[in-house]
Protein backbone atom coordinates (compact mmCIF):
# COMPACT_ATOMS: atom_id res chain seq x y z
CA UNK A 1 0.00 0.00 0.00
CA UNK A 2 1.35 3.42 -0.96
CA UNK A 3 2.03 5.85 1.87
CA UNK A 4 2.31 9.64 1.90
CA UNK A 5 5.97 10.54 2.48
CA UNK A 6 5.82 14.31 2.02
CA UNK A 7 3.12 16.85 1.35
CA UNK A 8 0.52 17.65 0.33
CA UNK A 9 1.66 21.09 -0.84
CA UNK A 10 -0.95 23.40 -2.35
CA UNK A 11 0.85 25.18 -5.18
CA UNK A 12 -0.63 26.90 -8.25
CA UNK A 13 -4.18 28.20 -7.79
CA UNK A 14 -6.57 30.36 -9.80
CA UNK A 15 -10.33 30.78 -9.83
CA UNK A 16 -11.05 27.36 -11.35
CA UNK A 17 -8.12 24.98 -10.78
CA UNK A 18 -5.19 24.23 -8.48
CA UNK A 19 -2.23 21.87 -8.27
CA UNK A 20 -1.38 19.72 -5.25
CA UNK A 21 2.09 18.16 -4.91
CA UNK A 22 2.85 14.93 -3.00
CA UNK A 23 5.66 12.44 -2.55
CA UNK A 24 4.63 8.81 -2.07
CA UNK A 25 6.40 5.62 -0.95
CA UNK A 26 5.74 3.70 -4.17
CA UNK A 27 4.13 4.07 -7.61
CA UNK A 28 0.41 4.75 -7.37
CA UNK A 29 -2.37 7.07 -8.48
CA UNK A 30 -2.88 10.16 -6.36
CA UNK A 31 -6.34 11.69 -6.09
CA UNK A 32 -7.52 14.93 -4.51
CA UNK A 33 -11.21 15.22 -3.66
CA UNK A 34 -12.78 18.47 -2.47
CA UNK A 35 -15.86 18.82 -0.32
CA UNK A 36 -17.71 20.64 -3.12
CA UNK A 37 -17.05 17.95 -5.76
CA UNK A 38 -13.95 19.44 -7.40
CA UNK A 39 -11.30 16.78 -7.88
CA UNK A 40 -8.28 15.58 -9.80
CA UNK A 41 -6.08 12.51 -10.24
CA UNK A 42 -2.52 11.94 -11.43
CA UNK A 43 -0.14 8.97 -11.68
CA UNK A 44 3.16 9.24 -9.88
CA UNK A 45 6.44 9.74 -11.68
CA UNK A 46 9.84 8.53 -10.50
CA UNK A 47 13.14 10.35 -10.00
CA UNK A 48 16.15 8.63 -8.38
CA UNK A 49 14.00 6.06 -6.61
CA UNK A 50 11.49 8.61 -5.28
CA UNK A 51 7.87 8.83 -6.40
CA UNK A 52 5.93 12.08 -6.85
CA UNK A 53 2.64 13.33 -8.21
CA UNK A 54 1.36 16.76 -9.12
CA UNK A 55 -2.42 16.60 -9.16
CA UNK A 56 -4.41 19.19 -11.10
CA UNK A 57 -7.71 19.85 -9.32
CA UNK A 58 -10.47 21.18 -11.59
CA UNK A 59 -14.04 22.29 -11.00
CA UNK A 60 -13.30 24.94 -8.38
CA UNK A 61 -15.70 27.85 -8.11
CA UNK A 62 -14.42 31.42 -7.61
CA UNK A 63 -14.96 32.75 -4.11
CA UNK A 64 -15.14 29.32 -2.46
CA UNK A 65 -12.83 27.47 -0.07
CA UNK A 66 -13.67 23.75 -0.04
CA UNK A 67 -11.75 21.38 2.21
CA UNK A 68 -9.96 18.51 0.51
CA UNK A 69 -8.69 14.99 1.08
CA UNK A 70 -5.84 13.09 -0.56
CA UNK A 71 -6.09 9.44 -1.60
CA UNK A 72 -3.39 7.09 -2.87
CA UNK A 73 -4.93 4.21 -4.83
CA UNK A 74 -8.23 5.00 -3.08
CA UNK A 75 -6.67 4.83 0.40
CA UNK A 76 -7.15 8.09 2.36
CA UNK A 77 -3.80 9.55 3.51
CA UNK A 78 -4.67 13.21 4.23
CA UNK A 79 -5.76 14.63 6.63
CA UNK A 80 -3.52 12.60 8.89
CA UNK A 81 -5.30 10.46 11.51
CA UNK A 82 -5.96 12.38 14.73
CA UNK A 83 -4.70 15.63 13.17
CA UNK A 84 -4.79 18.60 15.53
CA UNK A 85 -5.12 21.01 12.60
CA UNK A 86 -8.25 22.21 10.80
CA UNK A 87 -9.04 20.66 7.40
CA UNK A 88 -6.82 21.82 4.55
CA UNK A 89 -8.69 23.96 2.04
CA UNK A 90 -8.24 25.23 -1.51
CA UNK A 91 -9.33 28.86 -1.66
CA UNK A 92 -10.38 29.93 -5.14
CA UNK A 93 -10.14 33.74 -5.26
CA UNK A 94 -13.26 35.69 -6.13
CA UNK A 95 -13.40 38.63 -8.53
CA UNK A 96 -12.54 41.87 -6.72
CA UNK A 97 -11.33 40.18 -3.54
CA UNK A 98 -8.41 41.72 -1.69
CA UNK A 99 -5.17 39.84 -2.26
CA UNK A 100 -2.88 39.15 0.71
CA UNK A 101 0.67 38.28 -0.30
CA UNK A 102 2.93 37.07 2.52
CA UNK A 103 6.63 36.73 1.76
CA UNK A 104 10.04 36.08 3.29
CA UNK A 105 13.20 34.07 2.77
CA UNK A 106 16.02 32.19 4.46
CA UNK A 107 14.48 29.37 6.49
CA UNK A 108 17.03 27.17 8.22
CA UNK A 109 14.71 24.30 9.04
CA UNK A 110 16.68 22.24 11.54
CA UNK A 111 14.45 21.26 14.49
CA UNK A 112 15.53 22.76 17.82
CA UNK A 113 17.57 20.52 20.11
CA UNK A 114 15.85 19.78 23.43
CA UNK A 115 13.14 22.28 22.54
CA UNK A 116 15.60 25.19 22.55
CA UNK A 117 15.77 26.95 19.21
CA UNK A 118 19.14 28.73 18.83
CA UNK A 119 17.77 31.20 16.27
CA UNK A 120 14.38 31.87 17.83
CA UNK A 121 10.82 30.90 16.83
CA UNK A 122 10.22 30.00 13.19
CA UNK A 123 7.99 32.62 11.53
CA UNK A 124 6.20 30.01 9.38
CA UNK A 125 5.54 27.87 12.46
CA UNK A 126 4.05 30.81 14.32
CA UNK A 127 1.94 31.81 11.31
CA UNK A 128 0.59 28.26 11.11
CA UNK A 129 -0.28 28.23 14.80
CA UNK A 130 -2.22 31.49 14.44
CA UNK A 131 -4.18 30.32 11.39
CA UNK A 132 -4.95 26.94 12.94
CA UNK A 133 -6.28 28.60 16.09
CA UNK A 134 -8.70 30.77 14.08
CA UNK A 135 -9.54 29.24 10.67
CA UNK A 136 -11.89 32.14 9.87
CA UNK A 137 -9.28 34.84 10.43
CA UNK A 138 -7.65 36.70 7.54
CA UNK A 139 -5.00 34.50 6.02
CA UNK A 140 -2.49 34.87 3.19
CA UNK A 141 -3.89 34.19 -0.26
CA UNK A 142 -0.40 33.31 -1.42
CA UNK A 143 2.95 32.64 0.24
CA UNK A 144 6.05 33.74 -1.68
CA UNK A 145 9.25 32.03 -0.50
CA UNK A 146 12.12 34.06 -1.92
CA UNK A 147 15.10 31.75 -1.54
CA UNK A 148 17.08 29.48 0.77
CA UNK A 149 14.20 27.07 1.33
CA UNK A 150 16.88 24.51 2.24
CA UNK A 151 20.49 24.94 3.31
CA UNK A 152 22.70 22.51 1.42
CA UNK A 153 25.86 23.91 3.01
CA UNK A 154 24.74 24.49 6.62
CA UNK A 155 23.34 21.21 7.92
CA UNK A 156 21.90 20.29 11.30
CA UNK A 157 23.46 17.86 13.78
CA UNK A 158 20.89 15.21 12.87
CA UNK A 159 21.63 15.63 9.16
CA UNK A 160 25.37 15.46 9.79
CA UNK A 161 24.91 12.17 11.63
CA UNK A 162 22.89 10.87 8.71
CA UNK A 163 25.55 11.96 6.22
CA UNK A 164 28.27 10.33 8.32
CA UNK A 165 26.43 7.03 7.94
CA UNK A 166 26.69 7.32 4.15
CA UNK A 167 30.24 8.63 3.59
CA UNK A 168 33.42 10.00 5.15
CA UNK A 169 32.80 13.58 6.28
CA UNK A 170 36.55 14.23 6.38
CA UNK A 171 36.46 14.24 2.59
CA UNK A 172 35.17 17.35 0.77
CA UNK A 173 32.57 18.75 0.92
CA UNK A 174 32.37 17.44 4.47
CA UNK A 175 28.99 17.83 6.19
CA UNK A 176 27.37 19.47 3.18
CA UNK A 177 24.97 17.55 0.95
CA UNK A 178 26.30 16.01 -2.27
CA UNK A 179 23.59 14.04 -4.09
CA UNK A 180 19.87 13.84 -4.79
CA UNK A 181 19.13 11.52 -1.85
CA UNK A 182 20.75 13.90 0.60
CA UNK A 183 18.80 16.83 -0.88
CA UNK A 184 15.58 14.88 -0.36
CA UNK A 185 16.42 14.58 3.31
CA UNK A 186 16.72 18.38 3.55
CA UNK A 187 13.20 18.74 2.20
CA UNK A 188 11.93 16.12 4.66
CA UNK A 189 13.60 18.01 7.51
CA UNK A 190 12.01 21.26 6.32
CA UNK A 191 8.53 20.26 5.17
CA UNK A 192 7.67 17.50 7.65
CA UNK A 193 7.62 20.04 10.47
CA UNK A 194 3.95 19.54 11.51
CA UNK A 195 3.00 23.23 11.52
CA UNK A 196 4.75 24.00 8.25
CA UNK A 197 3.37 20.85 6.63
CA UNK A 198 -0.18 21.93 7.41
CA UNK A 199 0.51 25.55 6.41
CA UNK A 200 1.84 24.51 3.00
CA UNK A 201 -1.15 22.22 2.51
CA UNK A 202 -3.66 25.05 2.88
CA UNK A 203 -1.92 28.26 1.69
CA UNK A 204 -0.75 28.33 -1.96
CA UNK A 205 3.00 28.78 -2.24
CA UNK A 206 5.37 29.94 -4.96
CA UNK A 207 9.14 29.69 -4.65
CA UNK A 208 12.49 30.66 -6.15
CA UNK A 209 15.97 29.50 -5.15
CA UNK A 210 18.89 31.49 -3.76
CA UNK A 211 22.49 30.54 -3.09
CA UNK A 212 22.13 28.23 -0.07
CA UNK A 213 19.73 26.01 -2.01
CA UNK A 214 22.95 25.08 -3.86
CA UNK A 215 25.92 26.61 -1.98
CA UNK A 216 26.81 29.95 -0.38
CA UNK A 217 27.86 32.58 -2.96
CA UNK A 218 26.56 30.47 -5.85
CA UNK A 219 27.71 32.07 -9.13
CA UNK A 220 29.55 34.96 -7.51
CA UNK A 221 32.01 35.29 -10.39
CA UNK A 222 33.65 33.47 -13.29
CA UNK A 223 36.77 32.70 -11.26
CA UNK A 224 34.61 31.41 -8.39
CA UNK A 225 32.89 29.02 -10.80
CA UNK A 226 36.20 27.89 -12.26
CA UNK A 227 37.46 27.03 -8.77
CA UNK A 228 34.29 25.11 -7.96
CA UNK A 229 34.44 23.12 -11.19
CA UNK A 230 37.97 22.07 -10.30
CA UNK A 231 36.69 20.12 -7.27
CA UNK A 232 35.56 16.51 -7.53
CA UNK A 233 32.20 17.13 -5.83
CA UNK A 234 30.77 20.31 -7.38
CA UNK A 235 29.24 18.79 -10.49
CA UNK A 236 27.22 16.24 -8.53
CA UNK A 237 26.12 18.91 -6.04
CA UNK A 238 24.94 21.32 -8.71
CA UNK A 239 23.08 18.74 -10.80
CA UNK A 240 21.46 17.19 -7.71
CA UNK A 241 20.49 20.62 -6.41
CA UNK A 242 18.87 21.67 -9.67
CA UNK A 243 17.11 18.32 -10.07
CA UNK A 244 15.68 18.42 -6.55
CA UNK A 245 14.69 22.07 -6.99
CA UNK A 246 12.79 21.23 -10.19
CA UNK A 247 10.87 18.46 -8.44
CA UNK A 248 10.20 20.03 -5.06
CA UNK A 249 9.89 23.73 -5.90
CA UNK A 250 9.77 24.59 -9.60
CA UNK A 251 6.93 22.29 -10.74
CA UNK A 252 4.42 23.91 -8.45
CA UNK A 253 5.28 27.36 -9.78
CA UNK A 254 3.86 26.44 -13.20
CA UNK A 255 0.25 26.50 -14.35
CA UNK A 256 -1.31 23.33 -15.82
CA UNK A 257 -1.02 24.85 -19.30
CA UNK A 258 2.67 25.62 -18.77
CA UNK A 259 3.25 22.09 -17.53
CA UNK A 260 1.53 20.64 -20.58
CA UNK A 261 3.93 22.60 -22.81
CA UNK A 262 7.06 21.74 -20.81
CA UNK A 263 9.26 19.19 -22.64
CA UNK A 264 11.03 18.06 -19.47
CA UNK A 265 7.69 17.40 -17.76
CA UNK A 266 6.67 15.29 -20.77
CA UNK A 267 10.01 13.47 -20.88
CA UNK A 268 9.92 12.61 -17.17
CA UNK A 269 6.44 11.11 -17.58
CA UNK A 270 7.31 9.26 -20.79
CA UNK A 271 9.56 6.75 -19.02
CA UNK A 272 9.24 4.60 -15.88
CA UNK A 273 12.25 6.45 -14.43
CA UNK A 274 12.63 10.14 -15.26
CA UNK A 275 16.06 10.54 -13.64
CA UNK A 276 18.01 10.74 -16.90
CA UNK A 277 15.58 13.21 -18.48
CA UNK A 278 15.80 15.46 -15.44
CA UNK A 279 19.57 15.17 -15.23
CA UNK A 280 19.74 16.26 -18.87
CA UNK A 281 17.85 19.44 -17.95
CA UNK A 282 20.28 20.14 -15.11
CA UNK A 283 23.27 19.52 -17.39
CA UNK A 284 21.88 21.97 -19.95
CA UNK A 285 21.36 24.57 -17.23
CA UNK A 286 24.97 24.11 -16.12
CA UNK A 287 26.47 24.20 -19.63
CA UNK A 288 24.29 27.03 -20.95
CA UNK A 289 22.19 28.87 -18.35
CA UNK A 290 20.32 30.69 -21.13
CA UNK A 291 18.85 27.35 -22.30
CA UNK A 292 16.73 26.83 -19.15
CA UNK A 293 14.37 29.32 -17.54
CA UNK A 294 13.46 29.12 -13.86
CA UNK A 295 11.85 32.59 -13.76
CA UNK A 296 8.07 32.71 -14.06
CA UNK A 297 5.06 35.00 -13.93
CA UNK A 298 1.78 34.70 -12.05
CA UNK A 299 -1.25 36.97 -12.29
CA UNK A 300 -3.67 37.20 -9.37
CA UNK A 301 -6.54 39.19 -10.81
CA UNK A 302 -5.01 42.60 -11.48
CA UNK A 303 -1.83 41.93 -9.49
CA UNK A 304 1.16 40.74 -11.50
CA UNK A 305 3.97 38.81 -9.80
CA UNK A 306 7.18 38.29 -11.78
CA UNK A 307 9.65 35.99 -10.03
CA UNK A 308 13.17 36.50 -11.35
CA UNK A 309 15.98 33.96 -11.23
CA UNK A 310 18.89 36.07 -9.99
CA UNK A 311 21.26 33.11 -9.46
CA UNK A 312 21.33 30.62 -12.33
CA UNK A 313 20.64 33.15 -15.11
CA UNK A 314 23.79 35.20 -14.54
CA UNK A 315 26.46 36.04 -17.11
CA UNK A 316 29.78 35.77 -15.27
CA UNK A 317 32.34 36.76 -17.91
CA UNK A 318 33.87 39.94 -16.51
CA UNK A 319 33.48 41.93 -19.73
CA UNK A 320 29.82 40.91 -20.11
CA UNK A 321 28.90 40.53 -16.45
CA UNK A 322 25.13 40.67 -15.91
CA UNK A 323 22.58 39.48 -13.39
CA UNK A 324 20.40 38.19 -16.26
CA UNK A 325 21.47 36.78 -19.60
CA UNK A 326 20.06 38.62 -22.66
CA UNK A 327 17.22 36.17 -23.17
CA UNK A 328 16.20 36.37 -19.51
CA UNK A 329 16.35 40.16 -19.60
CA UNK A 330 14.15 40.24 -22.73
CA UNK A 331 11.68 37.85 -21.06
CA UNK A 332 11.52 40.10 -17.97
CA UNK A 333 10.80 43.11 -20.16
CA UNK A 334 7.93 41.27 -21.87
CA UNK A 335 6.34 40.42 -18.53
CA UNK A 336 6.69 43.92 -17.08
CA UNK A 337 5.66 45.78 -20.25
CA UNK A 338 2.86 43.76 -21.86
CA UNK A 339 1.66 44.92 -25.27
CA UNK A 340 -1.96 44.87 -24.19
CA UNK A 341 -3.79 45.09 -20.91
CA UNK A 342 -2.61 46.43 -17.59
CA UNK A 343 -2.40 45.57 -13.94
CA UNK A 344 -2.98 47.54 -10.76
CA UNK A 345 0.16 46.41 -8.94
CA UNK A 346 3.49 45.00 -10.10
CA UNK A 347 5.49 42.77 -7.74
CA UNK A 348 8.99 41.81 -8.86
CA UNK A 349 10.35 38.94 -6.79
CA UNK A 350 14.14 38.59 -6.72
CA UNK A 351 15.93 36.77 -3.94
CA UNK A 352 18.63 39.47 -3.84
CA UNK A 353 17.68 43.06 -2.95
CA UNK A 354 17.82 45.61 -5.74
CA UNK A 355 18.17 48.60 -3.38
CA UNK A 356 20.63 48.10 -0.50
CA UNK A 357 21.92 50.35 2.29
CA UNK A 358 23.88 53.07 0.49
CA UNK A 359 27.32 52.08 1.76
CA UNK A 360 26.72 48.45 0.82
CA UNK A 361 25.57 49.47 -2.66
CA UNK A 362 28.57 51.73 -3.24
CA UNK A 363 30.97 49.08 -1.92
CA UNK A 364 29.59 46.50 -4.32
CA UNK A 365 29.69 48.90 -7.28
CA UNK A 366 33.28 49.91 -6.37
CA UNK A 367 34.31 46.28 -6.06
CA UNK A 368 32.72 45.45 -9.43
CA UNK A 369 34.76 48.26 -11.02
CA UNK A 370 37.96 46.98 -9.44
CA UNK A 371 37.30 43.43 -10.66
CA UNK A 372 36.66 44.80 -14.15
CA UNK A 373 40.13 46.39 -14.13
CA UNK A 374 39.31 50.04 -13.44
CA UNK A 375 42.41 50.35 -11.22
CA UNK A 376 44.68 47.71 -12.73
CA UNK A 377 45.49 44.05 -12.16
CA UNK A 378 46.56 44.31 -8.52
CA UNK A 379 43.33 46.04 -7.54
CA UNK A 380 41.39 43.52 -9.64
CA UNK A 381 42.87 40.63 -7.65
CA UNK A 382 42.01 42.42 -4.42
CA UNK A 383 38.49 43.07 -5.72
CA UNK A 384 37.91 39.38 -6.41
CA UNK A 385 39.22 38.46 -2.96
CA UNK A 386 36.89 41.01 -1.38
CA UNK A 387 33.92 40.01 -3.56
CA UNK A 388 34.09 36.45 -2.34
CA UNK A 389 34.97 37.19 1.26
CA UNK A 390 32.26 39.81 1.79
CA UNK A 391 29.52 38.29 -0.42
CA UNK A 392 29.47 41.30 -2.76
CA UNK A 393 27.20 39.86 -5.43
CA UNK A 394 23.82 41.59 -5.25
CA UNK A 395 22.29 43.72 -8.02
CA UNK A 396 24.70 46.54 -7.14
CA UNK A 397 27.61 44.23 -8.03
CA UNK A 398 26.20 44.04 -11.57
CA UNK A 399 26.02 47.78 -12.33
CA UNK A 400 24.60 47.51 -15.84
CA UNK A 401 21.90 45.12 -14.66
CA UNK A 402 21.09 47.42 -11.73
CA UNK A 403 20.66 50.32 -14.14
CA UNK A 404 18.66 48.23 -16.60
CA UNK A 405 16.20 47.22 -13.88
CA UNK A 406 15.90 50.84 -12.78
CA UNK A 407 15.12 51.83 -16.37
CA UNK A 408 12.58 49.05 -16.82
CA UNK A 409 10.76 49.96 -13.60
CA UNK A 410 10.76 53.64 -14.55
CA UNK A 411 9.27 52.80 -17.93
CA UNK A 412 6.57 50.61 -16.39
CA UNK A 413 5.67 53.29 -13.86
CA UNK A 414 5.52 56.06 -16.44
CA UNK A 415 3.12 54.47 -18.92
CA UNK A 416 -0.38 55.76 -19.43
CA UNK A 417 -1.68 52.52 -17.89
CA UNK A 418 0.91 52.52 -15.08
CA UNK A 419 0.22 50.41 -12.00
CA UNK A 420 -0.61 52.02 -8.68
CA UNK A 421 2.59 50.60 -7.16
CA UNK A 422 5.77 48.75 -8.07
CA UNK A 423 7.24 46.62 -5.29
CA UNK A 424 10.53 44.74 -5.47
CA UNK A 425 10.32 41.82 -3.01
CA UNK A 426 13.60 40.36 -1.73
CA UNK A 427 15.30 38.52 1.11
CA UNK A 428 18.84 37.14 1.56
CA UNK A 429 20.35 39.76 3.89
CA UNK A 430 18.84 38.51 7.18
CA UNK A 431 17.02 41.68 8.12
CA UNK A 432 14.08 43.69 6.88
CA UNK A 433 13.66 47.23 5.57
CA UNK A 434 11.65 49.47 3.24
CA UNK A 435 13.36 51.77 0.75
CA UNK A 436 11.55 54.13 -1.64
CA UNK A 437 13.08 54.94 -5.02
CA UNK A 438 13.04 58.21 -6.92
CA UNK A 439 14.63 59.36 -10.16
CA UNK A 440 16.81 62.50 -10.39
CA UNK A 441 14.88 63.83 -13.37
CA UNK A 442 11.33 62.72 -14.03
CA UNK A 443 10.72 59.04 -13.46
CA UNK A 444 7.50 57.30 -12.48
CA UNK A 445 4.87 59.13 -10.48
CA UNK A 446 3.77 55.89 -8.79
CA UNK A 447 5.49 54.66 -5.61
CA UNK A 448 8.40 52.30 -6.25
CA UNK A 449 9.60 50.48 -3.13
CA UNK A 450 12.14 47.86 -2.19
CA UNK A 451 10.63 45.51 0.40
CA UNK A 452 13.22 43.24 1.97
CA UNK A 453 12.15 40.55 4.46
CA UNK A 454 14.58 38.02 5.88
CA UNK A 455 14.99 35.69 7.67
CA UNK A 456 11.99 33.46 8.22
CA UNK A 457 14.14 31.37 10.57
CA UNK A 458 17.81 32.24 10.92
CA UNK A 459 20.07 34.81 12.57
CA UNK A 460 22.57 37.57 11.79
CA UNK A 461 25.80 38.25 13.72
CA UNK A 462 25.99 41.38 15.86
CA UNK A 463 28.70 42.99 13.73
CA UNK A 464 26.55 42.60 10.61
CA UNK A 465 23.63 44.23 12.44
CA UNK A 466 25.83 47.18 13.28
CA UNK A 467 27.10 47.34 9.72
CA UNK A 468 23.62 47.28 8.16
CA UNK A 469 22.44 50.05 10.50
CA UNK A 470 25.50 52.15 9.77
CA UNK A 471 25.12 51.55 6.02
CA UNK A 472 22.11 53.91 5.85
CA UNK A 473 23.75 56.77 7.78
CA UNK A 474 25.10 60.07 6.43
CA UNK A 475 28.76 59.21 7.24
CA UNK A 476 28.28 55.89 5.44
CA UNK A 477 26.96 57.67 2.37
CA UNK A 478 30.04 59.91 2.36
CA UNK A 479 32.33 56.90 2.65
CA UNK A 480 30.43 55.19 -0.14
CA UNK A 481 30.87 58.19 -2.44
CA UNK A 482 34.62 58.10 -1.82
CA UNK A 483 34.76 54.42 -2.77
CA UNK A 484 32.69 55.06 -5.89
CA UNK A 485 35.01 57.90 -6.87
CA UNK A 486 38.05 55.63 -6.45
CA UNK A 487 36.40 53.01 -8.66
CA UNK A 488 35.39 55.64 -11.23
CA UNK A 489 31.82 54.40 -10.90
CA UNK A 490 28.96 56.14 -12.66
CA UNK A 491 26.27 57.59 -10.43
CA UNK A 492 23.27 55.26 -10.05
CA UNK A 493 20.34 56.29 -12.28
CA UNK A 494 18.01 56.07 -9.31
CA UNK A 495 18.04 57.44 -5.78
CA UNK A 496 16.47 55.84 -2.72
CA UNK A 497 15.90 56.50 0.94
CA UNK A 498 15.00 54.23 3.80
CA UNK A 499 11.38 54.48 4.96
CA UNK A 500 11.42 51.74 7.58
CA UNK A 501 13.83 49.47 9.40
CA UNK A 502 16.24 47.91 9.63
CA UNK A 503 14.38 45.19 11.54
CA UNK A 504 16.12 42.09 12.83
CA UNK A 505 14.69 38.76 13.94
CA UNK A 506 12.54 36.09 12.31
CA UNK A 507 9.85 37.88 10.32
CA UNK A 508 7.30 37.96 7.52
CA UNK A 509 5.90 40.82 5.45
CA UNK A 510 2.35 40.88 4.09
CA UNK A 511 1.09 43.08 1.27
CA UNK A 512 -2.67 43.62 1.13
CA UNK A 513 -3.71 44.75 -2.35
CA UNK A 514 -7.21 45.78 -3.35
CA UNK A 515 -8.08 47.94 -6.30
CA UNK A 516 -5.42 50.66 -6.44
CA UNK A 517 -4.53 50.51 -2.77
CA UNK A 518 -1.60 48.71 -1.16
CA UNK A 519 -0.81 48.27 2.52
CA UNK A 520 2.23 46.61 4.08
CA UNK A 521 2.53 44.90 7.45
CA UNK A 522 5.71 43.47 8.95
CA UNK A 523 5.39 40.90 11.73
CA UNK A 524 8.19 39.49 13.85
CA UNK A 525 8.20 36.39 16.02
CA UNK A 526 8.13 36.77 19.78
CA UNK A 527 9.45 34.45 22.46
CA UNK A 528 5.87 33.43 23.29
CA UNK A 529 5.64 31.76 19.82
CA UNK A 530 3.45 34.50 18.34
CA UNK A 531 3.82 37.04 15.54
CA UNK A 532 3.74 40.70 16.60
CA UNK A 533 3.17 43.59 14.20
CA UNK A 534 6.15 45.94 14.33
CA UNK A 535 5.36 48.12 11.31
CA UNK A 536 2.31 48.86 9.18
CA UNK A 537 1.98 51.46 6.47
CA UNK A 538 0.13 52.37 3.32
CA UNK A 539 2.21 52.32 0.15
CA UNK A 540 -0.27 54.14 -2.09
CA UNK A 541 -2.65 57.04 -1.72
CA UNK A 542 -5.61 54.74 -2.41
Amino acid sequence: MAELRLGPLLRYTDGSCATVWVETSRPCTARVRCSDGASGTAPTFQVAGHHYALVTVTGLAPGTAPSYEVFLDDTPVWPLPDSRFPPSVIRAPGVGDALRVTFGSCRWAAPPADGKDPVGPDALDTLAVRLAADPDADRPDVLLLLGDQVYADETSEETRRRLAGRRDLDEPPGAQVTDYEEYCHLYYESWLDPEVRWLLSTVPSFMIFDDHDIVDDWNTSASWLTDMRATDWWQKRLLSGLMSYWVHQHLGNLSPDELAADPTWAAVHATPDGTDALRALAERADADPASVRFSYRRDFGRVRVVMVDSRAARVLDEDRRAMLDPGEAAWLREQVLPEEGSYDHLLIGTSLPWLLPHLVHDTEAWDAALCAGARGDRWARFGEYLRRGADLEHWAAFPRSFADLAGLIAEAGSRADAPASVCVLSGDVHHGYIARASWPSGGPAVPVVQLTCSPVHNSVPLMMRIGFRFGWSAPARLLGRLLARHGRCARPPVRWRKQGGPWFGNQLMTLTLQGRSARLRLERTHTDQTLHTVHETGLTAG
